[in-house]
């Protein structure tokens, strides 16, 4: 076992221009925006980006550096269709691979599984064939003989996610409501990265809540961040809400702009109220 804290910008300085990137968290909720910025400060471009969308994708979008995206949405939750993604798919800026919410999370835990591939009945009957005729089918062998959706492996290169609680070991705590899937995403990929409001001694994550919480092992991450207030201005239950007024600021103001306060440190450099 062995301290694997480092700093955001020792996360990025790790990942490279065309791999796969998983991003944690659902929409506007729990996203690691501390090294989604970092992330955005660096010149890694050229991404395939696989997430249940918000911010974090927009920003990307807007910022020139996806190729693909991979998401059953991308949403603001409060504000339900995030504006820079919508004008960079708009402009063509990136490839779509728009998928059922139940697809991709089978497809991630194909990888988490290092399967190539799991069935699921999401999908038999809608369009989600057409818009993606690359997705195969297959026939069950037994006497059923059910046809189901071949979901092939969403497999990451790199994982990015935010968690309440953490330790220096790697072991990941979430306190709010809903896991999010980001033991997915962290088992799904090569390496990755957590981010978390406080770290703590291991013996301390047991404390404010139950061992259920304890979402993300240690064996499947690389790396810890301490970020105070890292997921804003999107939430992180119980440790604070979205923060509508800068959400609806980053919403209606055009991506120079804003990214020009966002990442020169002046805007949400704090931790939120």
């Amino acid at each position: 076992m062995s301290d694997k804290t480092m700093t955001a910008d020792e996360v990025v300085s790790r990942l490279r221009s065309g791999m796969t990137l998983g991003i944690g968290g659902w929409g506007s909720r729990r996203k690691p925006m501390a090294l989604v910025r970092a992330l955005l400060r660096s010149d890694v471009t050229d991404l395939t980006i696989v997430s249940y969308g918000g911010p974090d994708v927009g920003m990307l979008a807007a910022a020139g550096r996806i190729r693909k995206i991979v998401a059953p949405f991308v949403t603001l939750d409060s504000i339900p269709l995030e504006p820079h993604y919508r004008a960079a798919r708009e402009a063509g800026a990136f490839a779509l691979m728009e998928i059922d919410e139940a697809m991709f999370m089978w497809g991630l835990r194909a990888a988490a599984h290092r399967l190539p591939f799991l069935p699921v009945r999401a999908g038999i009957g809608s369009d989600v064939m057409r818009v993606n005729p690359g997705l195969r089918t297959v026939t069950s062998p037994y006497d059923d003989r059910e046809t189901f959706v071949a979901m092939p492996a969403l497999a990451l290169d790199a994982a990015l996610v935010h968690l309440n609680r953490a330790d220096r070991l790697g072991n990941g705590q979430y306190l709010g409501p809903d896991p999010y899937f980001d033991d997915l995403f962290c088992e799904a990929a090569d390496a990755a990265y957590v981010s978390c409001e406080r770290i703590v001694d291991t013996a301390e994550l047991t404390k404010e809540a139950p061992p259920q919480s304890l979402l993300v092992q240690r064996h499947t991450v690389t790396g810890v961040v301490e970020a105070p207030g890292g997921a804003h201005f999107t939430s992180c239950a119980p440790d604070y809400g979205r923060d509508e007024a800068g959400q609806r600021e980053y919403a209606s103001t055009p991506w120079p702009e804003f990214a020009a306060r966002y990442l020169g440190g002046g805007l949400y450099d704090r931790d939120p109220e």
